[in-house]
């Protein structure tokens, strides 16, 4: 038997990812894009419900102020997504609500001086003017960060190598919201994955009028069947003696958002009134800011890749940083108690749909801004039980974390050094965030429990993050260890034509700025 010729047993690397069916800047119909922007609306909602669902409770606050508070998240959401996707990196990405902000907004509840006031509606107030306080404080970090081209300079150290756990983490580090939240209704998760999985990769050849229907609506239509799975099992009593946990994940009228909803409200700045200011909630929050400023790092990339695009040249990141870092002022001056981040599940959308045109993110932030006007439509839809959200998480999550895999294909992976790197990383990447979740779980506190509570709320956020310790750990080794020999193994040739806006023909086509803009504001 003739042996095989390399290029037959190997890939050669590959700039943009091919297979996609609209790049960033191709657009679907009018009639498709609006129905992909819903969709990924939609899915922006699992995040923009959970996390004020969490607070709201422990801060004293009803479901009438639980219904404000994911009306402004979504609000804010559609203003900021439009604002990046027009003047920031232009990238096809939804900016949500964060995760990350989580530890330092917990820390901030649970302030003597805030749990001391006995009323609990004056007391879900007086929380929130502190977090909305520490978020706009914060925020400066990233704005002046972006705005000053720094993130731009530091980005400088980072190549294919060390981007690879960071990317990967984004995706792989949200596991505790993919499969552990299913197994809280199985009944209802396990069939909402494997339909989307059947939809979405099966049956994706399944065309009416040259459309592929089942692949591009996958989401819409699993959630849609799954949904009144749900609803009918709620309505025959399925759940009526089940426990409340059971319950609070499995029906679709436990939510109570429809009831409380006005049907119309416009969000605006200081609603809540003045934000109060304090220095240890301001200094714990900038460390959620500096893992927002990750995290969208990993995330960017990421798009960038499913948006068949160039990665990001440095200014380019560094300006969506300071537009990033705007969004976050504007939580804090609207109200939406947690900070601002790329979506990493609506990155993961733009790979199941295989479209990655900006234009679709755009409507989706219209729909946003809407409904979060139309209260009680956008209640309807907000309603959905989130067991159904995470079953989608397992497969996007994923894919994310799989573009972040494929920079491996720039870089040697025959070389020892490149191995250490990329296994040491990613294994504390994972390893760090979970032993600080559990001693968390186990004692109530953080490991970092000293009598400054700044300090603990900055080191356990950062430490609670995974892309945050792989690019601290991953960044650290690529660029003490052998550095000097090891360009081309690390995959700087390929990496170092993307780190100026003229360095690669195509970044113009793809990162120019809107309205000309670009005579104001010259690229570097």
């Amino acid at each position: 038997m003739e042996a095989s010729k390399p290029e037959e047993i190997s890939h050669p690397p590959m700039d943009q990812l091919q297979g996609l069916e609209y790049c960033i800047d191709s657009n679907p119909s009018w009639g498709e894009a609006i129905a992909l922007g819903f969709q990924h609306y939609i899915l922006a909602l699992g995040t923009a419900v959970m996390i004020p669902s969490f607070l709201v409770p422990l801060m004293g606050g009803n479901d009438d102020d639980k219904v404000r508070v994911v009306q402004t998240l979504l609000f804010v959401e559609g203003i900021n997504t439009l604002l990046q996707t027009l003047f920031g990196t232009r990238l096809p990405t939804v900016i949500g609500g964060s995760y990350a902000f989580m530890v330092p907004i917990i820390s901030i509840i649970h302030d003597s001086s805030l749990q001391n006031i006995p009323d609990p509606q004056l007391r879900f107030l007086s929380t929130m003017r502190a977090v909305q306080g520490a978020l706009i404080v914060a925020s400066s970090v990233q704005i002046i960060l972006g705005y000053s081209q720094l993130w731009a300079i530091c980005s400088r150290f980072f190549s294919p190598l060390g981007m690879v756990p960071v990317i990967s983490l984004v995706g792989f580090g949200l596991f505790d919201r993919g499969f552990p939240v299913v197994g809280r209704c199985v009944e209802i998760g396990i069939p909402m994955l494997i339909l989307f999985v059947t939809f979405s990769q099966y049956l994706k050849h399944f065309q009416v009028r040259q459309l592929p229907v089942l692949e591009r609506f996958a989401l819409l239509i699993s959630i849609t069947v799954i949904w009144a799975y749900a609803h009918l099992l709620t309505a025959s009593g399925a759940y009526r003696h089940r426990p409340l946990k059971t319950q609070v994940n499995c029906r679709t009228d436990k939510a109570n958002l429809i009831s409380s909803a006005p049907w119309i409200k416009i969000p605006y700045p200081l609603q809540w009134g003045a934000p109060t200011f304090d220095a240890g909630h301001a200094f714990g929050m900038m460390a959620a800011v500096i893992v927002s400023l990750i995290e969208s790092t990993g995330a960017y990339k990421a798009a960038s890749r499913l948006a068949s695009a160039t990665p990001p040249p440095a200014h380019v990141l560094s300006r969506g940083i300071g537009w990033q870092g705007i969004g976050i002022l504007f939580d804090g001056l609207f109200g939406t108690l947690t900070g601002s981040t790329v979506s990493v599940e609506n990155v993961g959308l733009l790979g199941s749909t295989r479209v990655g045109s900006r234009r679709v993110i755009q409507i989706s932030a219209g729909f946003m801004i809407f409904f979060s006007i139309l209260g009680k439509f956008g209640a309807l839809f907000a309603s959905i039980p989130f067991t159904i959200f995470a079953a989608v998480y397992c497969v996007l999550f994923g894919l994310v974390a799989s573009v972040g895999l494929s920079f491996l294909q720039f870089t040697n992976m025959n070389s020892m050094r490149n191995l250490f790197i990329t296994g040491v990383a990613m294994f504390l990447g994972l390893s760090v965030p979970q032993y600080f979740r559990d001693y968390t779980t186990t004692a109530l506190h953080g490991p970092a429990h000293s009598k400054a509570g700044w300090f603990n709320d900055f080191l356990n956020t950062i430490f609670f993050s995974s892309p945050t310790v792989a690019l601290i750990v991953a960044v650290f080794l690529d660029n003490t260890l052998d550095y000097k020999d090891s360009a081309r193994d690390r995959g700087m040739p390929w990496w170092v034509k993307f780190r100026t806006f003229k360095g690669d023909s195509r970044n113009e086509e793809f990162y120019t700025l809107p309205f000309n803009l670009n005579r104001f504001f010259p690229p570097s």
